[in-house]
């Protein structure tokens, strides 16, 4: 069987505590876009855990842990990656796969980002300054350097020599120092030697999971609505992010994809700029963050809260087809009287659609409000969906009616065990 976990809002929807749950059956983790931007927290036996690009299955030692040529990688934040898990995980070396068709995040790739986002202005759309979306422009352009080239140290320089008389150029005029050919030649090449015994070809060990009916859990990064095509252009990333895209990155054939769930952080939070239409700039939004502990696992930058926004969960499980869904967060809104949920947009007094508008339309949406009553009660000791106050039940329902997909897991706190499993019939 095949599941995809997806994020259904702008990210930090708390994927990696579900993945990290799930992969406890899985016998292959796929990690299938991005790149260090992303940020998973997980939180088990073995400890507290930030992962950027190593999958969050990684701690079940009968797991598979794969890195495919859809994600872009940061040689020197995959190593320190490496380095606390091969302390604390058993048998890693022989389990985690880095795809040679993924992408390398060069140095120069990081100083166009910055510059590029300085010279925007008030226009700037909020990177994370990871290089990644200069990686991904490299991939495209047919520029970019990939980890199999760096098994071939000369074919590695050539590109490097070619990519530096187009990049210097650029940094030359953004009044930035060059970077010297043999520096960057020798720096990448010696980080390379230390993840070079993890370098191995992804789609066969797939492919053979297929065959053989394995459970393989696939780890989206980010959120749906930062996904290149479907999301707030130009506020978005540089890869996709639909459960379509698993097949381009990964090799899966869509034909064999079982289950879609689709990860809902119980009200929504966005990082960087961009629309965002049930944001709260009072105080019912400054205890959305204290709460929540809103800052960015990537960045530490501090997420903007809001509501949750059901139009836009709608959407998303309308493109990626969700089958189900797993709510997380939802002890953060034990304090409140009063909780909002949004239900579609106004317009200049019409409603539309998340679809009918682009990025500078959804800036001036009106946001339709229903309103419920909160429970006002601590939930995050509770381990039966039947024991949760009424009012939390109801807001639950009231999402899957909504959206018309069932949830299947309810988060309510970090840790593995603050889950509460759905049963189809509650």
């Amino acid at each position: 069987m095949i599941e995809i976990i997806i994020g259904s809002q702008w990210g930090d929807e708390g994927k990696g505590k579900i993945v990290d749950l799930l992969s406890q059956k899985a016998d292959c983790v796929i990690r299938f876009n991005g790149g260090n931007n992303a940020g998973h927290t997980v939180i088990n036996k073995y400890g507290y855990f930030s992962l950027h690009l190593v999958p969050s299955g990684i701690f079940n030692p009968k797991t598979k842990a794969m890195i495919t040529g859809g994600v872009v990688i940061d040689l020197a934040v995959l190593i320190d990656e490496i380095k606390v898990l091969k302390k604390s995980i058993p048998g890693f070396k022989k389990r985690l796969y880095i795809s040679p068709r993924a992408h390398v995040i060069m140095p120069y790739h990081k100083m166009i980002e910055k510059v590029y986002e300085e010279a925007k202005g008030k226009a700037k759309t909020g990177t994370t300054g990871r290089g990644i979306s200069p990686t991904y422009a490299d991939k495209v352009s047919y520029n970019g350097i990939r980890i199999g080239d760096l098994l071939k140290p000369n074919i590695f320089k050539q590109k490097l020599k070619l990519n530096l008389l187009v990049k210097n150029t650029i940094l030359k005029a953004f009044k930035q120092k060059p970077l010297d050919l043999k520096t960057v030649y020798q720096d990448e090449l010696k980080k390379f030697k230390q993840i070079k015994p993890y370098v191995k070809e992804t789609l066969t060990p797939i492919q053979k999971a297929i065959t053989k009916k394995k459970f393989i859990l696939v780890e989206g990064a980010q959120g749906m609505y930062i996904d290149n095509n479907w999301g707030t252009y130009p506020f978005v990333t540089a890869s996709n992010i639909v459960s379509g895209a698993v097949t381009a990155a990964a090799g899966i054939p869509p034909t064999q994809i079982n289950k879609v769930t689709g990860v809902v952080k119980a009200y929504t939070t966005r990082v960087g700029a961009g629309p965002f239409p049930t944001e709260l700039l009072d105080k019912d939004g400054e205890k959305l963050r204290k709460f929540g502990n809103e800052f960015g696992t990537t960045t530490g930058r501090p997420r903007r809260c809001g509501w949750l926004d059901l139009e836009l969960i709608r959407f998303a499980s309308l493109v990626n087809g969700f089958t189900n869904l797993a709510i997380t967060k939802l002890d953060i809104l034990d304090e409140f009287k009063i909780i909002k949920v949004c239900t579609g947009y106004r317009l200049n007094g019409k409603k539309v659609n998340y679809q009918d508008c682009d990025t500078y339309s959804l800036k001036k949406v009106k946001p339709i409000f229903k309103q419920f009553k909160g429970w006002q009660k601590p939930i995050s000791k509770i381990r039966k969906y039947q024991d949760l106050p009424k009012e939390a039940k109801k807001y639950l329902i009231f999402i899957e009616e909504f959206i018309g997909v069932k949830i299947s897991i309810v988060s309510i706190g970090p840790k593995r065990s603050q889950t509460i499993k759905v049963s189809s019939n509650k």
